[in-house]
C-alpha cells in the first residue's frame, strides 16, 4: 500500500508522454519505490538533490537519458514539476529554473485554494 502520494500536473504529464517508452517505464518503477518508501529513502543512483527544495529523478534507457524534477510539498506528498531529456553532462540550469517557476506557481495556486 502506497504511503506517499505523487502528483504529476498536466504540463509535466505532457512532457512525460513525449519521452521514450523505456524511460517512461523506468519513471513508473522509480515512482512506485517513492510511493512505498519515500523520495529520500531511494538509492542515490535514482534521486539526487538539485537546488533548494528541488530534487531530480535520474532516468536512463537505450534511447537516452532523462530527468524528472520534483519537490516534496508536504510530509508525504511529492509534486513532479518537469521532465526533460538530458543531452550533456552539464547541470541543466534552464530546466531547474523552469521547475522553480512551476513550483512557485503551484504554491500560489495552493495558497489561493486555502483562501
Amino acid at each position: 500500500m502506497p504511503t506517499w502520494q505523487i502528483d504529476v500536473p498536466a504540463r509535466a504529464e505532457r512532457e512525460l508522454r513525449d519521452l521514450p517508452a523505456e524511460i517512461k517505464a523506468q519513471f513508473l518503477r522509480v515512482a512506485e519505490l517513492i510511493e512505498r518508501n519515500g523520495p529520500h529513502e531511494i538509492d542515490g543512483k535514482y534521486v539526487r538533490p538539485l537546488r533548494g527544495k528541488l530534487w531530480e529523478i535520474r532516468l536512463r534507457g537505450r534511447d537516452g537519458i532523462a530527468r524528472a524534477i520534483y519537490a516534496t510539498v508536504t510530509e508525504r506528498r511529492v509534486i513532479i514539476l518537469s521532465f526533460f531529456e538530458k543531452k550533456t553532462q552539464k547541470k541543466p540550469l534552464r530546466e531547474i529554473e523552469k521547475a522553480e517557476k512551476r513550483f512557485e506557481e503551484w504554491q500560489r495556486e495552493q495558497d489561493a485554494r486555502r483562501d
